[in-house]
C-alpha cells in the first residue's frame, strides 16, 4: 500500500543547495548564509559549470539567476530538465528550481514559470524571506504536509484551506486566505506593501499597493471581530500580525 508522503530524509543529511549567480559578491552572501541556515551550498558562476555540478553532485535546489554569462537562466533550467540525474521530483518535473533574479517583469516571471521554475524572488531580497521559500518549496516538492499556523486564537491549516478563530470557523476568498497566510508564516515581522505584492498577487498583478489596504480591510472584518485585535497598521511600513502580548 503507498504511503501519503514519501519517506523521510537520512538524519543528519543537510539539504543541498546549488547557487548560480555570476556576482561574485551576491554569490558569496548567499554561500555564507545559506550554509550558517544549515544548507549545504555548491556554487556557480555560468550556466555551463551549474550544469555539470548539477549532473556530478544534483542538489535538492536550484537559486538560479537569469542573466548569466554564457547562457540565460532560461535555457539552464531547459537543459536542466533534460538531464536524468535530475530526476528529483518538483512542479517543473525535476530539481526544484527557485529563480532569483533582477529581472521582475511579469513576463519574466510568466517564462521561469512556464519552464518549470517553482517560484521567484526578486533582487533585493529579504535572507529570511528567501530562506523560507528554499523550505516551502522543498517542503511542496517532496509532498510534505504543510505546517499548521497559529497566533493567539487563530488557527490557519493550509491543507483544505481552514482557517478558525477561537473555536469558530472564519470564510476566507482565496486571496484573503493567501494573504492570511503570508501574514501568519510571518508572525510578528512587518511585512511591507511591496512584500505582501510579491508573495500574494506575485504572478497575476500589477503591482497597485492600494489593493493591500482593501485586502487587509476585508481581512480584519472577517479575522478581527473580538479581541485582541491581531492585525496591526504600521504606520509607513506595512502591516502586521502578532499575537496578544503577555
Amino acid at each position: 500500500m503507498a504511503t501519503p508522503y514519501p519517506p523521510p530524509r537520512p538524519a543528519g543529511r543537510k539539504d543541498r543547495l546549488l547557487v548560480v549567480d555570476d556576482e561574485p559578491t551576491v554569490r558569496e552572501l548567499l554561500r555564507t548564509a545559506l550554509r550558517y541556515a544549515g544548507f549545504d551550498v555548491d556554487a556557480a558562476a555560468t550556466g555551463r559549470q551549474a550544469l555539470d555540478l548539477a549532473e556530478r553532485c544534483p542538489p535538492d535546489l536550484v537559486l538560479l539567476d537569469i542573466m548569466l554569462p554564457d547562457m540565460d537562466g532560461f535555457e539552464v533550467i531547459r537543459r536542466l530538465r533534460a538531464q536524468p540525474r535530475s530526476a528529483t521530483p518538483g512542479h517543473g518535473g525535476g530539481t526544484p528550481v527557485l529563480f532569483v533574479t533582477a529581472r521582475e517583469t511579469r513576463q519574466d516571471r510568466l517564462n521561469g514559470l512556464r519552464l518549470g521554475g517553482d517560484d521567484y524572488l526578486t533582487k533585493p531580497f529579504d535572507l529570511e524571506e528567501l530562506i523560507a521559500r528554499i523550505n516551502a518549496v522543498l517542503r511542496r516538492t517532496r509532498g510534505e504536509p504543510p505546517a499548521r499556523l497559529v497566533v493567539g486564537d487563530l488557527e490557519l491549516l493550509p491543507e483544505g484551506h481552514h482557517v478558525s478563530r477561537a473555536g469558530h470557523t472564519v470564510r476566507l476568498s482565496p486571496t484573503e486566505f493567501r494573504l492570511l497566510h503570508f501574514l501568519m508564516a510571518n508572525a510578528g515581522r512587518t511585512m511591507t506593501k511591496h512584500q505582501i505584492l510579491e508573495s500574494v498577487w506575485a504572478y497575476d498583478f500589477g503591482g497597485d499597493p492600494s489593493i493591500v489596504d482593501t485586502y487587509i480591510s476585508y481581512l480584519r472584518r472577517k479575522v478581527d471581530t473580538r479581541e485582541p485585535k491581531l492585525i496591526h497598521t504600521v504606520r509607513g511600513v506595512g502591516y502586521v500580525i502578532r499575537g496578544p502580548r503577555p
